[in-house]
């Protein structure tokens, strides 16, 4: 499977339980798609992205 078949896997895994990727995240797995961003960053910014809703509540 390739890195591209795999996201596209993930994110119909995701929206087969109704729900839909936000935008900017879809933004960041395009690029990790083109090797513009690694998996750590990527994983670097949700770890932020839900801490900061975490602190909220």
């Amino acid at each position: 499977m390739t890195n591209t078949q795999a996201w596209d896997y993930a994110v119909g895994m995701v929206r087969g339980a109704g729900l839909e990727p936000t935008q900017d995240f879809m933004e960041y797995i395009e690029k990790e798609k083109r090797g513009e961003v690694t998996m750590v960053e990527i994983k670097e910014y949700l770890d932020k992205k839900y801490k900061i809703i975490s602190d909220i509540f």
